[in-house]
């Protein structure tokens, strides 16, 4: 085709051509010739079975023993985490231009000197050879971590000999950028004759350690990450694992809260030691919140079809706690969510109507892997590599949001965009349980029955 360069550099085949249009056509003719190897590759429905059979090591039994026999009560449950895409606005983008022998590439990224690392590495130049500008990204939540279309487009330059604009396609986004990890967690943990935590037993596989361990008094407790096979690629996202983590311990104080015939709120704060700075910290934003949001003479309304639910947690040095009240229509088998009420604290506030907008931002993101977001796959191929399929949160899904913010400006302050999302999702799920009756322990939540 005239004006078009075609590149192979291994597993790596690319085209060069004046416009978008013919560079499609180029890569289409490519494909059509294309012999394609299949590899074994599970679906998203079997995401959870392979996480388990695959954990390095394998699953563990519980150590206490003991607490589990003598106890009054015991509880164990399974959570699910699925895939995210971080849905930037912006897709992956690159201008790269070579002179002189001298690589400079303009690009989105939160990583510019990552980026400029990998890019010596992959054409084996010096620091002083490679040059990385970084324009605005179009959102980035812990995605543009990695250079693949800088090194792509600085590939295509240096084929070309010309300077080359390159831009992932939304379905390309969808498809190869790394996600937001799966997982699978396991919770177990045993209650004495008052109600009071006597063992806790967490296992996180797959997505990490961030925010697992557990703020509250629970007797002999042990919290680990244990690594698996994962089918897809993974990488940062807002808070890493935090979000799951919490979402699994919340949602299970809830159910431990249930078998201890104790108010969610009351089990918690019973759970929070005085005499440690950080709980106290957590404890302070839970009755806060629960205050502003009436918990207690809500919780007792009673009125069919509409449940509240709360959550709390601790990350990055930062305390949130959000109450969430939820409406159910049984006869779309559909839930919205109506009113959230947060609140956080970061120390020293710096600049408040930032941080509300942040916080704003963190609880609709949060709302996303909720309501309906989550990367569905199979033989290999995704299914919903568009936003026509991959429904993030529109204007009708945002509830009223009631968000405060905890001054302590005798504390140092510490980064306030990434905490506000871990309560969103097992507030959400503790409320539609108290809607309808049903406990739901995977994410997105869904009614079902």
């Amino acid at each position: 085709m005239q004006g078009v360069i075609a590149v192979q550099d291994g597993q790596f085949i690319g085209v060069v051509a004046p416009s978008t249009l013919r560079a499609e056509q180029a890569l289409e003719a490519i494909a059509q010739n294309a012999k394609w190897e299949t590899a074994s590759h599970p679906s998203s429905q079997k995401l959870f079975e392979h996480l388990r059979e695959h954990v390095q090591g394998g699953m563990p039994n519980t150590p206490f023993t003991e607490e589990l026999a003598s106890a009054a009560k015991k509880l164990r449950q399974t959570y699910h985490v699925p895939y995210v895409q971080h849905a930037p606005m912006e897709t992956r983008v690159a201008v790269a231009v070579w002179q002189d022998g001298k690589l400079t590439v303009w690009t989105g990224t939160q990583n510019p000197f990552g980026y400029r690392g990998e890019l010596e590495r992959a054409f084996r130049l010096t620091s002083d050879q490679v040059r990385v500008i970084v324009p605005d990204i179009g959102g980035g939540f812990g995605g543009k971590h990695s250079g693949e279309a800088a090194i792509e487009a600085a590939r295509l330059a240096k084929a070309a000999g010309k300077p080359v604009s390159l831009k992932w396609t939304r379905e390309e986004e969808f498809t190869w950028a790394y996600f937001r990890p799966a997982a699978l967690i396991e919770v177990e943990a045993t209650l004495d004759a008052k109600g009071a935590l006597t063992s806790w037993h967490f296992i996180n596989v797959n997505s990490g350690q961030a925010g697992i361990d557990t703020p509250y008094r629970a007797g002999k407790n042990r919290s680990r990450y244990l690594s698996s096979n994962s089918p897809l690629r993974q990488g940062s996202y807002r808070t890493l694992a935090a979000t799951a983590n919490n979402f699994a311990r919340e949602c299970f104080m809830d159910e431990l809260a249930a078998a201890a015939s104790a108010d969610p709120l009351d089990f918690r704060l019973k759970h929070l030691d005085d005499d440690r700075q950080e709980t106290k910290r957590l404890r302070a934003v839970l009755e806060e919140a629960a205050k502003r949001f009436n918990w207690r003479e809500r919780v007792k309304r009673n009125e069919r079809d509409v449940g509240v639910g709360l959550a709390c947690g601790t990350e990055k040095g930062s305390y949130v706690a959000a109450c969430v009240e939820v409406a159910i229509n049984r006869a779309k088998n559909h839930y919205t969510v109506r009113h959230v009420c947060e609140v956080f604290e970061c120390g020293a506030v710096i600049n408040p109507a930032n941080l509300v907008a942040q916080i704003q931002g963190a609880i609709i993101m949060g709302l996303g892997p909720v309501l309906r977001e989550e990367m569905r796959f199979e033989n290999g191929k995704m299914l919903n590599a568009s936003f026509r399929d991959y429904l993030v949160p529109r204007f009708a899904d945002v509830p009223e949001l009631d968000i405060h913010l905890l001054d302590r400006p005798d504390l140092p302050s510490v980064g306030g965009g990434e905490t506000p999302i871990i309560a969103v999702a097992p507030a959400v799920a503790n409320a539609v349980f108290h809607a309808s009756g049903k406990r739901t322990r995977e994410l997105p939540i869904r009614l079902l029955g």
